[in-house]
């Protein structure tokens, strides 16, 4: 029997509070803080782009083989991109704390790529610090890493660490 896509099944349930289309408009005291669903996959990175685009050009090809990787680990992931808050994750829908496993939020020399159950993750090779921060009523051991080169995003253990981490807790 044959799966249903992952982002189809996602965006069917995420029309209720996310938009495919960007996030209401809000005016005031009231900042955005609605992702954007990109509903259109690999190939729609323009909201992406947004987030990484005031980085340096290096930041920005690290992030962008970042993305490449985690799609070709999960080629059916929901891209969630939270502009306001300069980062973008992905799951198997758009619920960050239930339904992502990992985030991406560009720094100036370094991306930080973060793993929502990072702690639970059998991690060989370190990569991981093996304490970090506790999120959603304490729930989630969350772990991040900085990587600074293409060398770094190409490492077998980091696609190692995704595809756990697309199958733990999500």
């Amino acid at each position: 029997m044959e799966r249903p896509s992952l982002r189809a099944a996602a965006l069917a349930l995420s029309h209720s509070w996310l938009s495919p289309t960007g996030p209401p408009r809000q005016t005031g005291a009231m900042a955005e803080t609605t992702g954007v669903v990109n509903a259109a996959g690999r190939e729609h990175d323009a909201d992406f782009e947004r987030v990484i685009a005031d980085s340096s050009d290096h930041v920005q090809a690290v992030a962008r083989a970042v993305r490449d990787l985690v799609y070709d680990v999960l080629p059916g992931t929901v891209e969630v991109v939270w502009a306001q808050q300069g980062s973008v994750g992905w799951g198997v829908g758009p619920k960050k704390f239930s339904e992502q496993f990992a985030y991406l939020m560009p720094s100036k020399n370094h991306v930080t790529l973060g793993f929502y159950r990072g702690g639970e993750l059998p991690d060989p090779e370190g990569l991981l610090p093996t304490t970090g921060g506790r999120q959603a009523g304490g729930k989630l051991s969350m772990r991040s890493l900085k990587l600074t080169s293409l060398d770094d995003v190409n490492r077998p253990a980091l696609r190692d660490l995704i595809d756990v981490s697309t199958r733990t807790g999500i």
